[in-house]
């Protein structure tokens, strides 16, 4: 359905900041948020002028009873000129992922169903769950080492817990870019790997 399409949103510095549903992007169109931007000619259009326009044999667009509407493939926001920080989330499954899904004191990789987080700080005294202080464990490796460090536990680290520079932009390689986007992202945008 056209109305699920991903729209590029750039911010009112034509800088890509986002993406958005056609749907999304058509509501804020509307409201006077954001204005769509043709590619062809980096014409610049509200609502109104944007649905009067022409839709090309082909194109998509949405229908009413009595107009059809371009899709907006590209967006630029009224008022929202930042760069959005992408850092990325501290969340379980990057945790393993940044660990390779290995436990961090033993060097096992007995699968995610016998691995667990644990606080290099315990909780208990004062360890907060972040990066810095968090790393995959085996069960047997987190019961052996319970609400003590790991130096009063007997255990070593395999390496110090630090953020990853993944980059977060992962994501957007999951979006196939379209030609009118071309325009406003560089290569270097959509063609990023993994870093470990």
């Amino acid at each position: 359905m056209v109305l699920n399409d991903a729209t590029l949103v750039l911010n009112k510095h034509w800088v890509p900041v986002d993406f958005t549903t056609v749907l999304d992007a058509l509501c804020k169109l509307y409201a006077g948020s954001a204005r769509a931007i043709k590619p062809d000619d980096y014409s610049v259009h509200d609502f109104e002028s944007w649905a009067q326009l022409k839709v090309a044999e082909g194109a998509p667009c949405v229908r009413t009873a009595t107009i059809a509407i371009p899709v907006p493939e590209v967006i630029i926001l009224a008022h929202y000129g930042r760069v959005p920080d992408r850092g990325l989330a501290f969340s379980r499954g990057n945790l393993f992922r940044r660990d390779r899904y290995t436990c961090q004191y033993c060097g096992r990789r007995p699968g995610t169903a016998e691995l667990t987080i644990d606080h290099v700080s315990p909780r208990s005294r004062g360890g907060i769950s972040s990066w810095t202080n968090c790393v995959v464990a085996c069960l047997k490796c987190n019961s052996r080492k319970a609400n003590r460090t790991a130096a009063e536990a007997g255990l070593v680290l395999r390496r110090q817990p630090a953020k990853p520079e993944w980059s977060p932009r992962l994501v957007v390689a999951r979006i196939p870019c379209k030609a009118s986007w071309e325009k406003f992202v560089s290569d270097a945008y959509w063609n990023v790997e993994l870093k470990e």
